[in-house]
């Protein structure tokens, strides 16, 4: 985890600077009340930085349980998993774990729940195949004992696989819905490259998964498709305008996207085939705006 401390002294700091630096351009420009804008700015760098922390902290957080796991445990188990890290899992250590195991994953399969509640019960079930992992390795155990673990490890991989597999679904839809809500490109672009971390993280776990791997391309198609939509936008507002080499650059742009991104075939090959038609179009009424503008003289080129 880095500092917050630093953190927040920096983008104290930083607003402060911000802060006099503005105040003392205002009063030397004659502003009535140059301390206000000055407040207004430096806050607005405050709140920016602090939100911009929360976010990638939780997606790093996020990603550091998926890919390392962690000794985390809810309250009512917490002194019995820490217990079991030290000295093994006894008899009734183990059947308590199964048993609080299996009821956080039937009030996480409850309708109304929420996909943090299965990375929840996930993280449970990673942390009692590492635990009994350790106490199978060490061989303090008999027979008997060592049957009910195993039979509780087959329980607790299928728990686990079926609550991640069911969190990276219901977060990577949930973000996604978000994205095509949003209004800037660049906000639709973050959060479904959100989405896509969470299935990437899942992947890494469960690489044979064919839904995870379908919805990463689809999630893949979305960004191609917003970035695509983008600078064909931007070429056409170009063309209204008339500027026309601007416009070319831009369609060619949607073009470089259009072939790089996860995009099926069929789609790749009418949207290649619509821009280049555009494109030739452009070529084809740039070549009077060009003689005219050089019959006109450089000042009055484009």
């Amino acid at each position: 985890m880095p500092s917050s401390t630093g953190y927040f002294t920096t983008a104290i700091a930083i607003a402060a600077a911000l802060f006099f630096g503005l105040w003392w351009i205002l009063v030397r420009g004659g502003d009535e009340a140059p301390w206000l804008p000055a407040g207004l700015a430096a806050s607005v760098v405050l709140l920016v930085a602090l939100s911009a922390r929360e976010v990638i902290m939780r997606r790093a957080w996020t990603r550091y349980l998926l890919e390392n796991g962690i000794n985390h445990k809810s309250r009512s188990h917490s002194h019995g998993s820490s217990r079991s890290h030290r000295r093994g899992l006894s008899s009734s250590v183990h059947s308590a774990a199964l048993r609080a195991i299996q009821k956080r994953s039937t009030a996480a399969d409850a309708s109304g729940s929420t996909p943090e509640a299965h990375l929840d019960v996930a993280q449970l079930c990673h942390d009692y195949l590492a635990s009994s992992d350790e106490v199978i390795k060490s061989g303090s155990f008999g027979s008997e004992k060592g049957i009910a673990i195993r039979a509780g490890q087959e329980r607790v991989r299928a728990l686990h696989k079926h609550h991640l597999l069911t969190w990276a679904r219901g977060q990577s839809r949930a973000l996604l819905y978000e994205a095509q809500q949003r209004a800037r490109t660049f906000d639709k672009i973050e959060t479904a490259t959100r989405a896509l971390d969470c299935i990437d993280s899942t992947l890494r776990v469960y690489p044979g998964e064919v839904e995870l791997n379908d919805s990463k391309v689809a999630i893949g198609e979305f960004i191609a498709s917003v970035k695509v939509a983008h600078w064909v936008e931007l070429a056409e507002r170009s063309a209204f305008k008339g500027h026309y080499r601007r416009a070319i650059d831009r369609y060619r742009d949607a073009l470089f996207y259009l072939n790089h991104g996860m995009v099926k075939e069929d789609v790749r090959r009418a949207g290649t085939e619509k821009i280049e038609s555009e494109i030739e179009n452009l070529k084809t009424r740039l070549r009077p705006a060009q003689r005219t503008a050089d019959a006109a003289g450089p000042d009055q080129k484009e």
